[in-house]
């Protein structure tokens, strides 16, 4: 299957796309450790800019935890490293609801 032949409009179109959700992306990571969004409110939201985060970027967002706690607690609780947080199911959620219920 080849490949879509795209013109430079459609290419910058997508490169500003991408910049938006990186940015949106961004400003999550930010109220989540400033503390005005808590986990339970990121992990109820539907849309793509929370759900093609991955949840090791969304766990050391978190006040007080960093890389290696996150790695830790994903692994104990059986989440992938390489998982995003849309593709969570509704038992992994409630784990990682246990797991960090200051942040809830």
């Amino acid at each position: 299957m080849a490949l879509p032949t795209l013109t430079n409009d459609d290419r910058d179109a997508a490169r500003q796309k991408a910049i938006l959700a990186r940015q949106a992306r961004s400003a999550v990571r930010a109220s989540l450790k400033a503390g005005t969004l808590t986990l339970v409110q990121v992990l109820n939201r539907s849309d793509s800019v929370v759900g093609r985060m991955p949840v090791r970027q969304l766990l050391t967002a978190l006040p007080g935890i960093g890389q290696v706690r996150a790695t830790r607690s994903m692994n104990a609780l059986g989440i992938s490293e390489g998982r995003r947080v849309q593709s969570l199911g509704p038992a992994q959620r409630a784990k990682l609801l246990e797991e960090f219920p200051a942040a809830a």
